[in-house]
């Protein structure tokens, strides 16, 4: 084995692209990595002051999609400029805002899977969140559920900065362990 010292190395981490209105209502999107969910209905993000960061703490709601193989340009981008900067960033990226019936933040049209949020805290920049709503596109439904090879998710590879695809399945959850519990 050899020692590589603390690194923040956690796999798979998806590519989330974080939703917000302004005061004024106008949409804006970040790309966000360090993602996980903490509970049954809440999410935790580590997150930074950003424009993103202001609004959803003057609105006290923000939506999660997921970046896919066909949107990865646009989710790369607004994780590389800042709303502050650039006043069009969600539409530069090509994105259509949609009216989330939960919460006072965008569901982002193009981004085909959202969990609409509500703000339950944010201390030390840990966003903490109520998922109060999932809006789902119905073409990545197969048997109304979510099919993951029509929504085609990309994680992030934190040690190589590269976007990758999720692969092919494996093996049965809850379920290939059982070989070994008669041993």
């Amino acid at each position: 084995m050899k020692n590589l010292g603390p690194k923040s190395w956690v796999f798979p981490m998806p590519v989330a692209i974080i939703g917000t209105y302004d005061e004024n209502k106008k949409p804006n999107a970040m790309n966000a990595a360090w993602v996980m969910i903490s509970d049954t209905h809440e999410i935790s993000i580590s997150l930074s002051n950003h424009k993103t960061t202001q609004n959803l703490l003057k609105t006290k709601a923000f939506t999660v999609s997921f970046a896919t193989e066909d949107t990865i340009q646009a989710c790369d981008y607004v994780g590389l400029v800042s709303g502050n900067d650039v006043l069009n960033k969600f539409e530069k990226a090509g994105f259509t805002a949609l009216e989330s019936e939960y919460v006072q933040a965008p569901i982002i049209s193009e981004l085909k899977l959202s969990l609409e949020c509500s703000v339950k805290s944010y201390v030390d920049e840990i966003l903490v969140g109520n998922i109060v709503n999932v809006s789902v596109d119905e073409s990545i439904l197969t048997n109304n559920e979510i099919d993951l090879s029509k929504l085609k998710p990309v994680i992030y590879d934190l040690i190589h900065h590269m976007y990758l695809s999720i692969g092919k399945e494996i093996a049965p959850a809850f379920n290939i362990g059982k070989q070994l519990t008669s041993k």
